[in-house]
């Protein structure tokens, strides 16, 4: 269970969200019916911090001996472009693929130093997240 702060016409609001097989799902009330109850406020409102444009890690999800590290999509997205291929001997930090997700262009990076073992999405498919994109021996 997540709490978040909403404000909706100036009015904020307290809201539960539970995550249930990968989407959300409102716990309490709507606040179109005028359920939730409004939060006080304090006494000055912050400004919200400055979103900084930084694509997640890659989740590496542990392989098996001799089959190399697995990159997967840390998010659901299409892959607009592969900078390597099979065979290429790449360094950690370097980027595999560039993933568009949310109108925002990620690059998927290296997590280790080695070599290109499989390609596995290409340019113009749409991933989802967790699915395998690379591996890098």
């Amino acid at each position: 269970m997540r709490n978040f702060n909403i404000t909706v016409n100036g009015k904020q609001y307290s809201v539960g969200v539970e995550e249930i097989g990968g989407h959300a799902v409102p716990v309490s009330q709507s606040p179109l019916q005028q359920t939730a109850q409004p939060i006080q406020q304090t006494a000055q409102a912050q400004p919200a911090p400055q979103a900084v444009q930084q694509a997640p890690a890659p989740a590496v999800v542990p392989a098996k001996a001799g089959s190399g590290t697995k990159i997967t999509s840390p998010m659901p997205g299409t892959i607009l472009d592969a900078k390597v291929n099979v065979g290429d001997t790449v360094k950690r930090g370097q980027v595999l693929l560039i993933l568009e997700a949310m109108k925002m262009e990620n690059d998927i990076v290296s997590p280790i130093d080695g070599t290109v073992s499989s390609v596995v999405a290409k340019k113009g498919d749409n991933v989802n997240s967790g699915d395998l994109l690379a591996t890098v021996e």
